[in-house]
Parts: structure tokens; sequence; C-alpha cells
């Protein structure tokens, strides 16, 4: 891709259907900055576990989404690590303790406000590719390509599963879909920025696809707003 157009990708879809590793490669491959926006969420949520602030406490949940610095960085292996405060807390981002209490630190108002105010300022300049629950439909609207990444819950349950044993956690399977059920009915049902399709976002079901499959047809409709 040699046509160097300012262009934002916006990635949604639901837990386990692959969007971080898909989304992190087409940014690789594009050259653009890769935001992870339930990485945000899931840092304040381990940020709440780490000082104590109960899940169902909004002000104090607020005042951590507001007060936070979020950062992002590579490690000496290339890996991405997200930081809070300058503190790595990439390990506790994908633990079953974070997992329990994200939605209902994402539910927040005040959290989405702040945390959405940051994402939107990260995409205005284009050249970056950021996924999560609602960047098509909420954060990104107005983005050139936008795409719904979805899998079988099988699928998503397996993917899940081994993001938690690379964490250090052994979790049943039973467990992983449970968690993926509940994780599912509250993105989906949320009064604020609920899980949708946004308009204009084409869905891509990766339940047979590997992650080179799923980046080339991303890869080919950057290419097409590109008008390559």
């Amino acid at each position: 891709m040699t046509q160097d157009v300012p262009i934002a990708v916006a990635i949604d879809g639901p837990m386990g259907s692959g969007k971080c590793t898909v989304a992190r490669e087409v940014a690789r491959r594009l050259g653009f900055c890769y935001v992870d926006t339930g990485a945000m969420y899931r840092a304040v949520a381990a940020a709440a576990l780490r000082s104590g602030v109960g899940a169902g406490d909004a002000d104090a949940l607020a005042r951590l989404a507001r007060e936070v610095e979020i950062g992002g960085e590579s490690g000496d292996d290339g890996a991405a690590r997200v930081t809070v405060n300058g503190e790595d807390v990439t390990g506790d981002l994908r633990t079953v303790a974070v997992n329990r209490i994200v939605g209902e630190v994402a539910r927040v108002p005040a959290v989405r406000a702040a945390l959405g105010a940051l994402q939107r300022t990260l995409g205005r300049a284009g050249r970056v590719v950021m996924e999560g629950r609602d960047i098509g439909s909420v954060i990104l609207p107005d983005a050139r390509v936008k795409v719904y990444l979805t899998a079988s819950p099988d699928a998503r349950a397996r993917r899940r599963q081994a993001e938690l044993a690379a964490a250090g956690e052994r979790v049943p399977i039973d467990e992983v879909r449970r968690i993926e059920e509940e994780d599912d009915r509250a993105a989906t049902t949320r009064e604020i920025a609920p899980l949708v399709v946004a308009p204009g976002a084409s869905v891509i079901d990766s339940t047979e696809l590997g992650v080179d499959e799923v980046v080339e047809r991303i890869l080919a409709l950057v290419d097409r707003a590109r008008g390559l």
C-alpha cells in the first residue's frame, strides 16, 4: 500500500472474536497506531482492584478514570505493554478478577466519558487501528473502514481460555463460557453504547478463518476506502 491517505480503521466485536490479535497485525502491516480500547477499561479495573475501589463505587471509578495515566509501550520482547501511572499492569488485564468487574467499570457513564474523550483524540488524526465495543458506532462513527468481527461461541470461548492460560490462569471451559455469556449479555443490553454492528460496518466471521485471512480481508477494505 503506497498511497498515504489519513484513515481510521474501527474494529468492534464480542469477547474472544480475535479483534485484539487482528487489529494489532492490521496496524503493523499498515504502519498505523494500534489502540486497544478494551485494555483502557481493563486498566481502570486493574487500578480499582489495586487501590481497593469497589466495582459499585461509580464516583471513585470515575475519579480513577480521570486521574490515572494510561500508557502503552513495547517491552524488550516487542510485545505490547499497558501501564497505569508508569506501572506495568499488562499481566493483570486478562485475569478472572478483572474480567469479573470490567463490565461494571465500563457501564459507569463518567468512566466512558473520560476514556471516550481520550480515544477520540487518538483517532482524530487518522492512521490508527482502534478496536473495542463501540468504536464504529460511537467513538469513530466517521471512520472510513468499519469492521464487526465475530465468531461462534465455542471458538470464542477457546480463544479466551487460551488468553487466560497465557496470563497464568487455568480456567475450565465451562467457566469461560459462563463469563462469555455474561459479557455478551452486558455488552449488548447496556443502555450506554451497546455492542452493535455499526452502520456501514463489514461483518467478518472468524470462526473458520486464520488471523492472516482476516487481516487480508480488512486490508482489502482499506485499499477500497483509499480507492486502490
